[in-house]
């Protein structure tokens, strides 16, 4: 641990070597986010004053943040946020953070919303509310329900509607589309998909909440029930927007056929399927 006399340099140096030491291999942008969030400054101010000499009283609060990285807490729960779609959103332990490859739903949407008529979408397992909240401001001819399980989550997305000015509804916790009677245009769901038996997981994972990591029958359990409850909330040849590993979209693709749906779009990890009109 550094004490007193302690440049950014220094810090920095130490921090990375910290992180390299657990196998982090974000280790020196990780020690960068950590400073530069604690002492308010811009990265371009730690690269053009390396001999900055650390105030003394940041020094535990820097050191408690860089153990809690050593620990393999993810650098977005110690920030208390994360960018997405190149907006912040706040993120506690009682939402699934953010990644990068949740941004192909977004793109996939503005691909297939290609006209300025009005339509509706409900997002499910919303947790810090990126994808509705990103779809109501990227598309605002789209009015964006939220919808999750957990009270926790929901709050933290109504915080994020409020911060970033998404005119959005909040929905009371439930889980699918098992209390709602509206019917939507669109269905968008980054639902747990991840499989217990995967041997490939971060220990970054063991610190975010299981609820919406971890589904049974090969990570498809939940994938699979919402498919099933969606031809009774859509509209006419409405859409269903769905994140999981692509190892897992000809599964999901053989069991939607079974209830009206067809594969229209894959990007990356991003699945869209549509419900075929009678």
């Amino acid at each position: 641990m550094i004490r007193q006399s302690t440049t950014v340099l220094d810090w920095l140096k130490y921090a990375s070597t910290s992180l390299k030491s657990v196998n982090i291999k974000s280790s020196q942008l990780d020690a960068e986010l950590i400073l530069q969030d604690t002492l308010s400054v811009a990265k371009t101010f730690l690269r053009a004053h390396p001999e900055y000499i650390i105030p003394e009283y940041f020094l535990p609060i820097l050191n408690a943040r860089l153990s809690l990285r050593v620990d393999h807490v993810p650098i977005a729960y110690i920030l208390k946020y994360k960018e997405f779609y190149g907006r912040k959103f706040k993120v506690t332990p009682a939402t699934l953070i953010p990644r990068p490859e949740s941004e192909d739903i977004i793109n996939a949407i503005k691909i297939l919303n290609k006209d300025t008529v009005s339509k509706s979408a409900i997002d499910i397992g919303t947790g810090s509310g990126i994808l509705g909240i990103t779809t109501s401001l990227e598309c605002p001819n789209i009015k964006v329900d939220l919808s999750d399980i957990s009270p926790e989550a929901l709050n933290i997305a109504s915080i994020n509607a409020s911060n970033l000015k998404a005119k959005v509804n909040i929905n009371k916790p439930f889980s699918l589309l098992s209390e709602t009677n509206k019917k939507f245009d669109y269905i968008i769901a980054n639902l747990p998909y991840v499989d217990k038996s995967w041997q490939d997981t971060s220990p970054d994972l063991r610190h975010e909440p299981a609820l919406a990591l971890y589904a049974d029958k090969s990570g498809l359990e939940l994938i699979f029930k919402l498919i099933k409850q969606s031809p009774s909330h859509l509209n006419r040849d409405g859409l269903i927007f769905l994140e999981a590993d692509p190892i897992q979209h000809d599964a999901i693709i053989k069991y939607a056929n079974q209830y009206s749906f067809t594969k229209i779009l894959q990007i990356n990890y991003c699945l869209v399927i549509r419900l075929k009109s009678k």
